[in-house]
Parts: structure tokens; sequence; C-alpha cells
């Protein structure tokens, strides 16, 4: 399966959110690669607590790799090179988590057909070793997404594999706006796909968005706040809900709700079962939203035209 995360935004919670789609999916026992596309900025080796040698890839990492400079990229056995407490004896019955780094100042590049066949031949050399392929893109209609595009599409080379598109936003105004211009807009991911042949319906059936950074109103978090700030909280809430539904991100087509947690605004991370059972610095929330997200991503019922 191809996962591509995708956002309009930075900030938006989609790396350290599908680095821990990656890491519960190997939990529960799938091989899993991620592969950072974020060619302007490349942050998931931190997310996976990575040493600094594995953060300072330079010229073997996928810019180089995609450009011709190099045969094989990088990669990194996350089990055995994090520096996560909690990672280090890999849990048994779990799959492989291995991380395609990108190069540390690689930055953004234009995208032509011979980045287009690295990326097809890369993928496909993965699908033999892999049951998940996550795809971390950079924000925005960026070059990373009109090549994964390009690579998913009938003449692309990709287009008969299993595919899954998570469209995050923070749930906001903006955040939600910005969401389904990136969807459905003008230069959005449909109408870009259209153009290079994608069928509208089936690609369309394979988007779903992930809220992230949700308040949870009834948690503990919030039992502090005043009753007009209370109140307040609950009428935006609802507004944002039925501009999700009119902009067409309502709930039919949300796949997980991301609580705000408390230990991802200080620290971009894996949040780990200690973290919320022995150390109790997560939210057990967090951990079910993040494993119903997983469940509900190879659930086909899930998915398709709605």
């Amino acid at each position: 399966m191809l996962v591509f995360a995708a956002s309009d935004k930075g900030g938006t919670g989609r790396s350290v959110t599908s680095a821990n789609l990656a890491y519960r999916s190997a939990l529960a026992g799938d091989d899993v690669c991620f592969l950072d596309f974020d060619f302007g900025s490349p942050t998931a080796t931190a997310v996976f607590d990575l040493p600094v040698g594995d953060l300072d890839v330079r010229e073997t990492g996928l810019h180089s790799y995609l450009r011709g400079a190099i045969g094989t990229p990088h990669r990194v056995d996350v089990w055995t090179r994090t520096e996560h407490s909690d990672l280090r004896d890999r849990p048994s019955g779990s799959g492989r988590l291995v991380l395609f780094p990108g190069d540390r100042s690689g930055g953004e590049f234009v995208t032509g057909d011979d980045q287009l066949h690295r990326c097809v031949d890369l993928v496909l050399g993965l699908k033999r070793e892999f049951d998940m392929i996550v795809v971390d893109l950079s924000a925005g209609r960026s070059y990373a997404m009109d090549l994964v595009l390009a690579a998913t599409a009938p003449r692309g080379g990709l287009d008969r594999l299993k595919r899954r598109w998570l469209v995050f936003h923070r749930w906001t105004h903006q955040h939600v706006r910005a969401a389904a211009e990136l969807t459905f807009g003008e230069r959005g991911i449909l109408r870009a796909g259209e153009l290079l042949g994608h069928r509208p319906e089936e690609l369309d059936g394979s988007i779903r968005f992930v809220r992230a950074a949700v308040a949870d109103l009834d948690s503990p978090l919030w039992a502090q706040v005043t009753p007009a700030q209370y109140a307040w909280l609950r009428q935006c809430d609802q507004r944002l809900e039925q501009l999700a539904a009119v902009l067409g991100i309502g709930e039919s087509r949300v796949l997980a709700s991301i609580p705000l947690e408390p230990v991802l605004q200080w620290q971009e991370r894996l949040i780990t079962d200690e973290d919320v059972f022995d150390r109790r610095i997560a939210d057990h929330g967090t951990l079910d939203s993040l494993d119903g997200l997983t469940r509900r991503l190879y659930d086909d019922s899930h998915w398709g035209e709605l």
C-alpha cells in the first residue's frame, strides 16, 4: 500500500502524525518504510529520534537519488538506530521500520522524466520488501506532489498499486479552507491528477482528511476554562463543522481527528504505549486516535466514492 501524506500548510502535524502511523503499523506486524519527500524541510530523522550521524544526511539521501547523483538512497533501520529508549528493543511480533531520509540541505527542486523514472523504480523495488510505503510530501502543490501524481497516473508506472491520500489540517478556519483548496481547488490534487490522466472519481475516492490538534472540550485539559470561554469554544467548534461540511471535508471524509496533545506541542516525536501507561505524559485519547487511524487506513469500507 502507498500512503501519501499531504497538507497545504506547514505546522499541520502531517510529518509527525504520518511517522506515528508508520510506527503503529510496524508495531502491528507490517513491514513499513517511510520516504521523506518533504524536500523543502526533511525532518523525519528527528521525529524518529535518530542519532546525529543519521540526522546529517548529505549527498546520499532521496534528493541525491532522484537527481541521479547516486544509484541507491540511504536507508536507516529505525529499530536499531533510534535513540528513543522505548524503541531500542524491537517489540516481539513487530515488522520492519525503515526510514529513507532526504538530504539535510537539499531544498525543493524541479522534477522531470528522469526523476519520475527514478521514483517509480524506487517504489516498485520497495513494494517487494514492504507492506506499507508512507510518503511524506512537502506542503502545498509542491514538486514532490506533482512527481507522485505523475508516478501514480495511468502511464506513470505505479497506477496498479493500492493508494491512499491523507490530507492533514489543523482544526481552524484557515486550515480547513486551505485543506479544501489543496484538494478541490483549481490547482488542487484532483485537478492536477485529472490533467495527468487520473480518473477523477477514483482519485477522489482515495482521499481522506486527518484533523490535527483538535481540542476535546470534554477532556480534563479544558476543565479550567470559564463558562464564557467554554461556550465560545463550543460555538467555534460547531462553526468549523459547518464550514468543513460546506467545503466537502466534513465528517464523512475524515479518517481521524488527532487530539490536541501537550507532548506534541513541545516535541515532535513518536507517542509510545510507555508514554501513556507508564510515564503518563501523553493522553489515552491520542493513542486511541492513532490506532484508529491505522485501522481505518487498511479498512476498505472507509474508502471509495462517497
